[in-house]
């Protein structure tokens, strides 16, 4: 009676191949999370709770982790001349509250006036762009195409009209809405400086009891993926917030050199909108270029180069001195990230999909080195092998 050897079978260049196949490998690991995906949306209905006290509270966890990342240095740096921990705590807090306190003494009064008067002068605004479209569509170069010009502004003139009775018969849903989002906003930003002076204390003393909640085996492996996962979103907090403020401060100079109306409420809108990678000064031009087209075709062009210069130095010099190659991530990969996950969950998915992504590639590079560990067969000895077995 014969026995297979199951050391041969091992040894068998086909069950090499399969190991050593890193296309098998993915296909496996895709395989195995689409089903594990499956199986929790067949019992999805035992997670809403959890799900819905989860939401309530993301957006203050949001908000003191982003603040966690920003203050931290400052309160490390403070503990290592010799100041408590505790003590640097209060310090840099007292600190942003005074400069929350001048930014709001000094530049929100110009603010404020600037915003007004944009929204008063709004319907002048719109007005004068009429009329410049108007002088446009009678250009003499531009007759040949006048009437699918026409065609095209009833069109958005029809759907702004869409738009504007659909706002009216929803009034009543659009307050309850933003009723409630003001006051989830409120609660978070009372509840957000408490949670981040427990992230701030006890930041350290968290980890460790995780730590110690795990097997003692898997302690120092984890241990090094959260802190390399802690340096990814630091980094990205750190620099992101970083280039927001260089930002709005290029916008602003640069839109009252050129002599564009309300240029510290543009460049703010700018600096708090560059949070969104690649899309946000995209977004923020648009009430620029309204702006620019009623000083006059020749403010437009100016805005229009202003913006072209300011992407200019950003992506050549600002992001990659600030940023650098900290995340490791490819641009397009960015891009995607950000339409996918933005697609899926909203505006959560935009300001969250990056860091979740570079957190995700922290752990499957881990779990991969780990899986190369233990194979064998990513190494110099495995390779001799195979050549000296064939």
């Amino acid at each position: 009676m014969n026995h297979s050897n199951p050391k041969k079978f091992t040894d068998s260049w086909f069950f090499k191949w399969f190991l050593n196949n890193q296309a098998v490998i993915v296909t496996l690991i895709t395989l195995l999370v689409f089903l594990t995906l499956y199986v929790f949306t067949k019992i999805s209905f035992l997670f809403i709770p959890v799900l819905s006290f989860g939401a309530v509270l993301l957006l203050p966890v949001v908000i003191s982790t982003l603040l966690y990342y920003l203050t931290k240095p400052m309160v490390d740096f403070l503990e290592a001349r010799g100041i408590g921990r505790t003590s640097s705590i209060f310090i840099v807090f007292a600190a942003i509250v005074a400069l929350i306190t001048w930014g709001v003494s000094g530049f929100l009064p110009t603010v404020r006036d600037q915003l007004l008067s944009f929204v008063e002068n709004l319907p002048d605004y719109v007005e004068t762009v009429n009329k410049e479209a108007n002088k446009l569509l009678e250009n003499p170069w531009l007759r040949n195409y006048q009437a699918e010009l026409e065609e095209m502004l009833s069109n958005i003139s029809s759907k702004a009209i869409d738009y504007a009775e659909s706002f009216s018969r929803n009034a009543l849903d659009w307050a309850s809405n933003f009723a409630s989002t003001i006051a989830r906003v409120t609660v978070a930003i009372i509840i957000s400086p408490f949670i981040l002076f427990y992230f701030l204390r006890d930041s350290k003393k968290m980890k460790e009891g995780l730590l110690k909640a795990l097997p003692t085996k898997t302690r120092q492996p984890i241990s090094r993926v959260m802190g390399d996962i802690n340096k990814q979103l630091s980094g990205y907090v750190q620099g992101q917030v970083t280039v927001a403020v260089v930002v709005g401060l290029m916008f602003s100079v640069m839109f009252s050199l050129v002599g564009l109306r309300y240029p510290l409420t543009f460049g703010i809108i700018a600096g708090l909108l560059n949070m969104i990678p690649y899309l946000g000064s995209f977004l923020a031009m648009i009430p620029v270029v309204i702006m620019a087209m009623v000083q006059g075709p020749l403010m437009l062009i100016k805005a229009l180069l202003v913006f072209v210069v300011e992407q200019t130095i950003e992506g050549r010099f600002v992001t990659p001195l600030v940023i650098g190659s900290k995340l490791n991530i490819h641009p397009i990969t960015i891009m995607f990230i950000l339409l996918t996950a933005g697609s899926m969950f909203g505006v959560w998915g935009v300001f969250l999909g990056i860091p979740i992504y570079a957190s995700l590639k922290v752990v499957i590079k881990e779990i991969f080195d780990w899986y190369k560990s233990i194979s064998g067969l990513y190494t110099d000895e495995a390779a001799n092998k195979e050549d000296s077995d064939g």
